[in-house]
């Protein structure tokens, strides 16, 4: 699933390449990617420009990014145009003639024959178009739930303690929470966890605040390393000029199970948590971090 680097470096391509352009159409090719409004016609409708007083149709004035949901403001005072990748999403910015691949769900059309496409292979992410004068977490109800991003003014060490205390659980499944940690996911937990030193099945209630306040940094850092190399690619994730990532051939620990630590040369393990793999060095996260109460 793309995590807070990837929807990042696709919200940057995004304000390189969309601002400004009239969106004069749309397509829906699967009904289901469109979470809202619940009629696909309606939602062809509202972006089409014949929809708005005189005729002209909304642009893009800037897109942000919210945790893991990528955030259109719609010119105009037009309203909002939401998106979640999901695991498999991606959106690619293409000429209206190359081949449509089959994957494709919704095509939002530009001048000069551009054209936005959202590919989806596992079909899980989510389109929505917040209609103006309506709060947008009215709609996008997910985004009233998630924490503080790890770059925003109020993710301190405080507020991270705070997040993390007594509670009886292991810390990487803390950090997948996205009322902890807005977009952190899989690959950055296990990455930030080795760089702060402490184990992933380490409970939160046996972190020190100096352990919290390594992590904190490490968590920041991480992401910004991930964020300069594009974001990671193992499989699906592309940007919007369709290019991959590159952070995976750096990674710490993430997939590299069985691989030498780039710090000791122990081999890496790869553990199950909640359902989830977690990656780590026995011998650098055993020498920094604290080892789970009995």
């Amino acid at each position: 699933m793309p995590e807070l680097p990837e929807v990042e470096t696709v919200r940057r391509g995004l304000n390189q390449l969309t601002l400004n352009q009239e969106i004069t159409g749309g397509d829906v090719l699967l009904d289901r990617t469109i979470a809202y409004p619940f009629s696909v016609g309606e939602f062809v409708n509202g972006i089409e420009k014949n929809a708005y007083p005189g005729g002209v149709g909304a642009a893009i004035a800037t897109w942000h990014r919210r945790g893991k949901y990528l955030l259109a403001e719609l010119s105009s005072s037009s309203g909002w145009l939401g998106v979640h990748l999901r695991m498999t999403g991606q959106l690619l910015w293409l000429h209206r003639d190359e081949p449509l691949h089959k994957h494709t769900r919704v095509r939002l059309f530009f001048g000069d024959r551009q054209e936005l496409r959202f590919i989806d292979q596992r079909t899980f992410g989510k389109i929505w178009l917040v209609p103006p004068g309506v709060a947008v977490e009215s709609i996008i109800t997910g985004l009233a739930k998630l924490a503080a991003d790890p770059f925003s003014p109020e993710f301190t060490v405080e507020y991270l303690a705070s997040k993390l205390h007594n509670r009886r659980r292991p810390i990487k499944t803390a950090l997948l929470d996205q009322s902890v940690v807005a977009g952190l996911g899989n690959i950055y937990a296990d990455e930030a966890l080795f760089k702060s030193g402490i184990l992933p099945e380490t409970l939160c209630i046996d972190l020190q605040l100096k352990q919290i306040e390594c992590l904190r940094t490490a968590i920041i850092q991480v992401l910004e390393t991930s964020i300069e190399a594009g974001g990671t690619t193992f499989s699906n994730f592309l940007n919007v000029k369709g290019t991959n990532g590159n952070y995976g051939g750096v990674a710490w620990v993430y997939n590299r199970a069985g691989e030498p630590c780039r710090v000791c040369g122990t081999a890496i393990q790869r553990i199950r948590l909640a359902g989830r793999s977690s990656h780590f060095c026995s011998q650098c996260q055993t020498l920094r971090g604290v080892r789970r109460r009995d």
